[in-house]
C-alpha cells in the first residue's frame, strides 16, 4: 500500500466517502480508512438524505435505484398530546421529480453502495492501483509535526499524507487531539438519538401509508411523543420497514431520570403511532449521540495546516422545524473539503491559510448559511413551550373542533380562546408566535 498519499480520510461514512469521491474524480491519490468491518457497518440505521449533492455524486442515482429505500413524497408534522395528535400534512406532485429532494436511507445499505461507487471512480481514475478504501481499521492518532497534519498512525502501521480530512462522526476523539474541538462539549449541545427499524410487509406498508412505487413518507412529531424531555419524534418508510424514533436533550434526559427506551416504548404505544406500526417487527434497535444543531457547539475551527474536520465531527446539522438536516450537511462539507484538497495540491500548500479556503466555501455553501440564519429557530424548538404547552393546545382545539356530539357548536374563534385560556395566556402565545416568525 502506498505510504503517502495526497490525502487521508478518516471515516466511511457520507462525509468522507463524498470526500473521496471528489478525490477520486480529480484523479487524487487517497486513503480512505473506515474503522468497521465495512462502510456503513456501524450504522445500523438511518434517516433522510436531503437535496441534491447525492446526484452530484452519483448521477441519474434514481435510475438503478439500489442505494436509497424510498423518495420523499408526503411530509406530516403531527403535534401530539397523551391522547390525540393533530397533524399538517403535505403532498406534491413536484416531489416525483428527479433528482429527489429527499431520499430515505438505511445507512448500512446506503453507505456500503455508495463505497461500491468510490471504488467505480478510482477504478476509473488515472491511479487505480494507488488509491484505497481499507476497512476494519481504527486509526489511533494523527501525525502531528511542528503542529501540522502529516500523516495517521493505526496501531503499529504509520502513513503519511499532505492533507488529512477527519470525517470520524460525533464522537470526534481525532478532532480534539489535534486541537480543534474542546477536550468537553457541553451537554446542551448534544442529543441522544433512539432508533428502531421495524419489518413491515412492502404491500402492508404502501397501502398503509397511501404510497405508490418508491413513493414514501415523513412524519416529525412533537409533544406528549418525548414525555415531557426536550426533544421530538419521527417515522419513515424504507422499502419494507419503518424507522421510528427520538432525539431527547442530553441535559433534559439525565435530569428526568427517565431511560430513552422507555420513552421510545410510550411513543409507540400513543394511539396515533400505534396504528402505523401495528404488525411491525423491530429488528434493528440503535441510541447514539447526535448534535443539535446549536453553531455554539461547532470545534473552535474546522481546518488547521494540514488537516480539515467534515460531517458530524464538525457538528454540522440542523434542525430549524422543517427538517432534520444532518446527512446533507455530511455530503456537502465533504465534498468542499476534497474541493480544497484539490486546490491545494495545484498550489503545492497544505497549509492553513490555504485550507481556510474550506471555511470560506463552506461559508458560502447552504450548510452555514442556513445554520447561522436559523440559530433562533433551533433555540425555539428548545423551549418549554414548543413540546408542551403548543401541543397540548394545538390538540385541545382539534378535539373540540372536530367533535360531532349533537349539542350547539361553538364557533371556531371560542374554541380556541377556550383552549387558549386552558393551556396558555394570550400574551404568551403572542410573544412565541412573534418569536417564531422571526426565527422562521
Amino acid at each position: 500500500m502506498e505510504d503517502k498519499f495526497d490525502c487521508i480520510i478518516v471515516g466511511g461514512g457520507i462525509a468522507g466517502l463524498s470526500a473521496a469521491m471528489t478525490l477520486a474524480r480529480a484523479d487524487a491519490r487517497f486513503l480512505l480508512i473506515e474503522r468497521g468491518e465495512f462502510c456503513g457497518a456501524k450504522n445500523v440505521s438511518g434517516g433522510v438524505l436531503w437535496g441534491s449533492d447525492l446526484a452530484r455524486l452519483v448521477p441519474d442515482y434514481w435510475e438503478d435505484g439500489e442505494g436509497f429505500e424510498r423518495f420523499v413524497a408526503h411530509r406530516r408534522l403531527t403535534f401530539m398530546d397523551p391522547q390525540s395528535a393533530f397533524s399538517v400534512d403535505f403532498k406534491s406532485d413536484h416531489f416525483q421529480e428527479t433528482p429527489y429532494t429527499g431520499v430515505t436511507v438505511l445507512r448500512a445499505v446506503f453507505d456500503a453502495w455508495l463505497a461500491g461507487k468510490v471504488q467505480e471512480a478510482i477504478d476509473a481514475s488515472a491511479h487505480p492501483e494507488e488509491s484505497f478504501i481499507a476497512t476494519d481499521i481504527l486509526v489511533e492518532e494523527v501525525l502531528m509535526e511542528d503542529g501540522r497534519a502529516t500523516g495517521i498512525r493505526a496501531g503499529d502501521e504509520v502513513f503519511h499524507a499532505d492533507c488529512v480530512i477527519i470525517a470520524e462522526g460525533v464522537n470526534n476523539l481525532l478532532t480534539r487531539q489535534v486541537g480543534l474541538e474542546k477536550p468537553y462539549v457541553a451537554g446542551d449541545h448534544v442529543a441522544v438519538g433512539v432508533k428502531e427499524v421495524m419489518q413491515l410487509d412492502a404491500k402492508r406498508l404502501e397501502d398503509r401509508f397511501q404510497l405508490r412505487g418508491r413513493s414514501g413518507l415523513t412524519n416529525e412529531f412533537v409533544g406528549a411523543c418525548s414525555e415531557g424531555v426536550e426533544g421530538g419524534g419521527f417515522l419513515y418508510t424504507n422499502r419494507d420497514s419503518i424507522s421510528i424514533g427520538l432525539v431527547l436533550g442530553m441535559n433534559e434526559l439525565r435530569d428526568s431520570g427517565k431511560t430513552p427506551y422507555d420513552i421510545l416504548n410510550t411513543f409507540k404505544a400513543h394511539p396515533a403511532v400505534a396504528d402505523m406500526i401495528r404488525d411491525a417487527e423491530t429488528v434493528e434497535y440503535s441510541a447514539h449521540v447526535v448534535s443539535t444543531g446549536d453553531i455554539k457547539g461547532m470545534p473552535s475551527e474546522i481546518y488547521a495546516d494540514g488537516v480539515m474536520i467534515a460531517g458530524e465531527a464538525a457538528h454540522l446539522l440542523l434542525n430549524a422545524g422543517k427538517a432534520i438536516q444532518g446527512m446533507d450537511y455530511a455530503m456537502r462539507s465533504g465534498i468542499l473539503a476534497a474541493e480544497t484538497v484539490v486546490e491545494a495540491k495545484k498550489a503545492n500548500d497544505f497549509s492553513k491559510a490555504m485550507l481556510s479556503n474550506y471555511r470560506k466555501a463552506l461559508e458560502s455553501s447552504y450548510v452555514l448559511q442556513d445554520m447561522r440564519s436559523f440559530q433562533d429557530a433551533v433555540h425555539l424548538l428548545h423551549r418549554k413551550e414548543m413540546f408542551s404547552t403548543v401541543p397540548d393546545l394545538v390538540c385541545d382545539f382539534g378535539r373540540q373542533f372536530f367533535t360531532i356530539d349533537s349539542q350547539p357548536t361553538q364557533k371556531a374563534s371560542a374554541m380556541m380562546r377556550a383552549a387558549v385560556k386552558r393551556h396558555a395566556s394570550y400574551w404568551d402565545l403572542v410573544k412565541l408566535g412573534l418569536k417564531a416568525a422571526r426565527s422562521l
